[in-house]
């Protein structure tokens, strides 16, 4: 037997939905028929986004907000009657050597990447929770984590810091909101070829070097990160939660 990828009648919101891998998640889901939320700083990414969905006939509603402003988001989720799925996505990287990060950059980071992650994570936990038939439907969070939370990484000692800490919180929430029945699952890609990382792979012995470590000898495509977000948010992975799942091509099997 197998169970299709099916989100239609549910709500999903998605963090840092303008670009990269929130921009890929949100457009996956609501291929798959879901509702989609989606959040960003900057208006004009959202806008692509929704005319993006809207070509697929799919269906969204942008907000625009910074996910570390608890406050807006709070009122902004008080107004939505219902929310079945979080991909809690928002976040970024500044590499530094561990000698030299600078302060402002560190607290930025896991304000970003830990604080807002959490605070995310929690307000949309009780709105799931607020609905009725919670525990007959079910929910699921998928909070986007990284290979860095299992492997150390030049430049990136505090991201690492971050999303170890990410997949940490994924297997305290997934323990506390089961009686809820609602799953919680992180994702943790290897290097994807988002704007962000390439970026990063201007430096080409860093991208050189990059792609040496992982088994299958390429970067991820958003795709192989955002269909596995679909594949945990749907019910065809009704009994997984607590899970950090690689998509990483290989790089932590040595």
């Amino acid at each position: 037997m197998f169970k299709k990828i099916d989100l239609r009648n549910k709500v999903a919101l998605v963090t840092g939905a303008g670009k990269g891998l929130g921009k890929a998640c949100a457009i996956a889901l609501a291929e798959a028929g879901a509702k989609v939320i989606i959040i960003s700083r900057t208006e004009k990414d959202l806008n692509i986004v929704q005319k993006i969905i809207k070509k697929t006939k799919g269906s969204s509603v942008k907000f625009v907000c910074d996910v570390t402003n608890r406050i807006k988001l709070t009122n902004f989720l008080s107004k939505i009657k219902r929310l079945d799925i979080l991909v809690n996505n928002a976040g970024t990287n500044r590499p530094e050597h561990f000698t030299k990060v600078k302060k402002e950059n560190m607290e930025y980071l896991v304000d970003l990447n830990m604080k807002a992650a959490f605070d995310v994570a929690q307000i949309c936990s009780q709105k799931m929770i607020e609905y009725k038939n919670r525990k007959k439907i079910g929910g699921a969070i998928v909070n986007m984590s990284s290979q860095m939370s299992k492997v150390g990484g030049d430049m990136r000692s505090v991201y690492n810091m971050n999303k170890a800490g990410i997949d940490g919180l994924t297997k305290g929430m997934a323990l506390e909101l089961a009686k809820f029945n609602i799953r919680v699952n992180s994702v943790c890609p290897t290097f994807v070829e988002t704007p962000m990382v390439k970026k990063f792979f201007r430096d080409k012995e860093f991208k050189k070097r990059t792609i040496s470590n992982i088994l299958l000898k390429k970067a991820a495509k958003e795709a192989d990160v955002s269909t596995a977000v679909a594949f945990l948010v749907a019910d065809s992975s009704s009994c997984i939660t607590g899970t950090n799942l690689l998509v990483d091509g290989g790089w932590t099997a040595k």
